[in-house]
């Protein structure tokens, strides 16, 4: 495979068209290798270099903006703008990130992780470069699956209202992380018919066109026609319908038509929609037969990744638990394989719902399921619950509906980087009136847990990393109460809030005289306890997987300072910050979550 030295776009451009698709295999070859070592998102990148490399082929970024939804099918966007040389260190510590970073680069026009956004952001740099007089055209890359998401409709609507020259170019690959479901998938599904129509029409026109004399009044009755076809296979015009000029689907992988259908639309003066269809997985066997199960491979084992999984759990008890209680409902926005849910979505499908990419209507939805007399568990990663925010306060809260959270992935994650990390969800979730917030330590205990929210009448939270180390015997749930786990004669308490807390503090009492305690509730905290501690003089340290501000250390802290105490207390948290670390050791060392911390904290109190 001849190899090819691009360094920025503009060398891309000197090359002919035909030798674009060499890129483009060279290009796959390239991520192919760095994923199956790193770990990334292979199938969604895969399915996206011809595009990637149709755009750059087309239009002038960084002048021109790209915005990629989400993110995960950006690497071969980075490779061809100048990050070969760093690719191998993807993901990783001192290397590039798996999403776009403007920090990193110019031609990472607005940083993205999340799904979506790109429609927003592209409508703001639209109107940006509108108010500021610049020739800039902004190009929107998003997925049929980030088109099941609210906020996505609501850019639509904005877009087609302002009229503003945003290129949107619809990635349809008939998945996002699970499979696509919903209205919007059905529509789309509808929408590729009509590759079928324009194939058919510009075969019959030509075949048409070369009879003599009657040639030209055939096509002409012909164009009459074809209307009447075109509204059966395209009875519902969505984009149009809004203001948005619809063309396609046009074959993502054919290079030649990519390039010619980008250099018609560029200059458009209004806004366009493209929408392409694409093979999740393209050119690798293994990729393309499962793109599920190969949208996030983890490459290299780490020692994080070894442990047990709290989402086989959350699996496993939901469906032992929905055969003895028909209440029982499992909700996803997709991710029903990396929360724990498939097998509990294959055993009872009726109670099983994957509302796609659309985080708050699953917290409202899960709202009107509970007041419907349903008990609903929505399995969510802390960092896509954020988004659902508003609805847990107002939908959820103030009903005091029984909604439990199963938060998976909580606390600092590895190689998602900054966009993902799980450490606000203390902070945001114990803010709100009537939510109960516990942190398990191991399986046994978060089936526990699970087992108290069955029967538990208001909303509850239960967060967790992805894996556990061990598992200890413990005692029985008790609402509200905290568990001493080594008791001993120090005055020193170390109050541990989950599983990294308690690892931390087990491993710092090996060298030191410590009282660990496992602070299974963090909302609401074990006020007796505490008090009991404080009347004593006990020195108190806090450790939690969340950040520092208005976490649990922080909770502990307000509750003693209302009791007019002068209490010796310590925060170890995540520090007010983003973390952008690609390895999970890496973060707790840099936020002083460590044996060695602890020591030198629990010295520094005597």
């Amino acid at each position: 495979m001849e190899k090819y030295d691009i360094r920025t776009p503009l060398d891309l451009k000197r090359l002919k068209i035909s030798e674009l698709d060499g890129v483009a295999e060279s290009i796959r070859t390239r991520i192919v290798s760095v994923v199956e070592s790193n770990g990334g998102h292979l199938s969604s990148n895969l399915g996206a270099v011809e595009l990637t490399v149709a755009l750059h082929y087309v239009f002038d970024c960084p002048n021109d903006r790209f915005v990629f939804d989400v993110g995960h099918q950006s690497y071969a966007h980075k490779l061809l703008t100048g990050r070969d040389d760093k690719f191998d260190l993807l993901r990783k510590n001192g290397g590039i990130s798996g999403f776009p970073k403007p920090a990193e680069s110019e031609y990472d026009s607005f940083g993205t992780g999340h799904a979506s956004t790109s429609l927003s952001v592209a409508l703001g740099f639209a109107e940006a470069a509108r108010c500021r007089g610049e020739n800039r055209k902004t190009v929107a890359v998003i997925g049929d699956g980030a088109l099941t998401g609210g906020l996505a409709y609501e850019a639509l609507n904005a877009i087609g209202s302002e009229q503003l020259p945003v290129i949107i170019v619809l990635n349809d690959n008939e998945m996002s992380i699970s499979k696509n479901v919903g209205a919007m998938s059905k529509y789309l599904t509808r929408l590729r018919v009509s590759k079928k129509y324009a194939r058919m029409k510009t075969e019959l026109k030509r075949a048409v066109s070369v009879i003599p004399l009657f040639g030209d009044g055939a096509i002409r009755l012909m164009e009459r026609g074809k209307h009447l076809l075109k509204r059966i296979l395209l009875s519902n015009k969505m984009f149009e319908d809004m203001g948005i000029s619809y063309y396609g689907p046009f074959d993502g992988h054919n290079m030649r038509e990519l390039v010619d259908v980008f250099s018609q639309l560029k200059d458009k003066k209004s806004p366009v929609l493209v929408h392409v269809i694409t093979d999740k997985g393209h050119g690798n066997k293994s990729a393309a037969t499962d793109p599920e199960h190969s949208h996030g491979v983890p490459g290299e084992k780490t020692s994080e990744q070894n442990g047990k999984s709290f989402s086989d759990i959350l699996g496993a008890f939901l469906t032992d638990a929905a055969a003895r209680d028909g209440r029982v409902m499992g909700i996803t926005a997709a991710m029903a394989i990396g929360t724990g849910l498939e097998a509990f979505s294959q055993k009872f499908p009726e109670r099983f719902k994957d509302v796609g990419i659309a985080e708050e209507h699953a917290v409202t939805y899960c709202a009107a399921l509970a007041a419907g007399g349903m008990k609903p568990y929505f399995a969510v990663y802390s960092t896509f619950l954020q988004r659902g925010f508003d609805e847990l306060l107002h939908d959820v809260c103030i009903g005091n509906y029984p909604v439990t959270l199963c938060v998976d992935r909580a606390g600092a994650v590895g190689s998602d980087g900054v966009t993902h990390q799980g450490v606000f969800d203390l902070s945001y979730l114990t803010v709100m009136p009537n939510m109960t917030v516990m942190c398990p330590t191991d399986g046994a205990e978060f089936n526990d847990m699970l087992l108290f929210s069955l029967g538990y009448n208001a909303p509850i939270a239960i967060r967790y990393p992805k894996t556990y180390a061990a598992e200890r015997v413990h005692a029985p749930i008790e609402y509200g109460k905290w568990e001493i786990v080594k008791q001993s004669k120090s005055k020193t308490y170390a109050l541990c809030a989950g599983p990294r807390a308690l690892d931390v503090a087990f491993e710092a009492s090996e060298y030191i005289d410590l009282n660990i305690v496992n602070c299974r509730f963090v909302k609401p905290i074990d006020d007796a306890f505490l008090d009991d501690i404080n009347k004593r003089g006990y020195k108190i340290i806090t450790i939690e997987d969340n950040v520092r501000r208005g976490g649990f250390g922080e909770s502990v802290l307000s509750y003693l300072n209302s009791k007019n105490t002068n209490a010796a207390v310590a925060i170890l948290a995540h520090p007010d910050a983003f973390i952008d670390n690609r390895d999970v050791r890496s973060t707790l060392v840099d936020s002083g979550l460590t044996c060695e911390n602890l020591i030198s904290t629990a010295k520094n109190l005597e």
